[in-house]
């Protein structure tokens, strides 16, 4: 259960400037849904302006990384910081940016091996090598 109100798109459509976020995410998301993320965002005006702007300007807007690549990165991210609500939209957005089963199943094979091989190396504190350093 959520900790603040999700705001319906009755109480939304209200609120111009809310309307106005909720419309953008709609056109450039090409959907009527809007997730539950934005919804308890709508609580804070100023705090759902700025993460849909961030968010198009590093998710959505063109860039070197591929969008797919892009929602891997946060898949990972979310996994090592245990969001499960995160883990899932982005699990969805990938699927919709052409992730494959295979393709899923090798991901969570390598953020698998990447959390147990960086758990085994913080536990035992192995130095950096000088070599890995150079390039900093």
């Amino acid at each position: 259960m959520a900790t603040v109100k999700l705001w319906s798109d009755e109480e939304i459509n209200k609120v111009p400037e809310l309307k106005a976020v909720f419309d953008d995410i709609r056109a450039v998301r090409k959907t009527d849904f809007v997730n539950n993320f934005w919804r308890a965002l709508a609580n804070q005006p100023a705090l759902l302006q700025r993460t849909w702007a961030s968010i198009k300007e590093v998710m959505v807007a063109p860039g070197t990384l591929d969008p797919l690549t892009k929602e891997l990165i946060y898949i990972a991210v979310s996994t090592a910081n245990s969001c499960t609500y995160c883990i899932h939209s982005h699990t969805a957005a990938a699927r919709t940016k052409g992730l494959s089963d295979e393709q899923y199943a090798e991901f969570l094979a390598v953020v698998g091996m990447a959390a147990e091989t960086n758990n085994l190396a913080n536990a035992m504190q192995i130095p950096v090598d000088k070599e890995f350093l150079a390039d900093c």
